[in-house]
C-alpha cells in the first residue's frame, strides 16, 4: 500500500510539471501576423508603407499646388496646364511604385506613364493651332507617342524573352 502511495505521488508531481513545461497551444506554434519565425516583431513593412503613404500624400498635395496654379489661367493655357499638371502626378505615382515595388512591369509603366504625360501635353499645345497646322501638329504628336511605346514594348520584350529562356548576356 505504502508503494501504491508513492506511485500515486509521483505520478501527481510528474503530471502537474508536465502541464507547466508541456507543449504549447496549437495557435501560439505559429508566429503572428507581422511577427518573424523566431518571435521578433517585423516592423519594416509599417516603415515603409508609412513613407509609402507620406510620399503618396506629397504627390497628391503637389498635384493639387500645380492644379490650383492653372486656376487663373485662360482657355488653352489652362488646358496645357491641367494636363501637364496631370501627368505629372501620373509620372510620380508610377515611379512610387517602381520605388517600393521594384520590377520590370513596374518600370515599364513608368516609361509609359512619361510618354503619354509628353503626348498628352503636346496634344493640348496643338489646339492652340488651327486648322492644317493642329492637324499636322496632332500627327507629329501621335506619331512621336506611337514611337515611344513601340520603343517601351522592344525594350521590355527584349526582357521578357531574356528571362523566360534563362539567359544572363545584356
Amino acid at each position: 500500500m505504502h508503494k501504491l502511495l508513492s506511485i500515486a505521488v509521483a505520478l501527481a508531481f510528474a503530471g502537474s510539471a508536465w502541464a507547466q513545461s508541456g507543449p504549447a497551444a496549437p495557435y501560439t506554434d505559429k508566429p503572428r501576423v507581422g511577427a518573424r519565425a523566431d518571435g521578433t516583431p517585423d516592423v519594416k513593412p509599417s516603415v515603409d508603407r508609412k513613407a509609402r503613404k507620406a510620399e503618396h500624400d506629397r504627390i497628391e498635395a503637389d498635384y493639387k499646388a500645380a492644379k490650383a496654379k492653372c486656376g487663373p489661367m485662360q482657355g488653352h493655357e489652362k488646358e496645357v496646364c491641367e494636363a501637364d499638371a496631370k501627368g505629372k502626378e501620373k509620372v510620380a505615382k508610377a515611379e512610387l511604385e517602381q520605388k517600393y515595388e521594384p520590377s520590370d512591369s513596374h518600370s515599364r509603366k513608368v516609361d509609359e506613364a512619361k510618354a503619354e504625360h509628353e503626348y498628352n501635353v503636346a496634344k493640348e499645345k496643338c489646339d492652340v493651332a488651327k486648322g492644317k497646322e493642329e492637324s499636322a501638329c496632332e500627327k507629329e504628336a501621335k506619331a512621336k507617342y506611337e514611337r515611344a511605346k513601340a520603343d517601351i514594348k522592344a525594350r521590355f520584350a527584349s526582357k521578357e524573352r531574356k528571362a523566360a529562356t534563362g539567359s544572363t548576356s545584356k
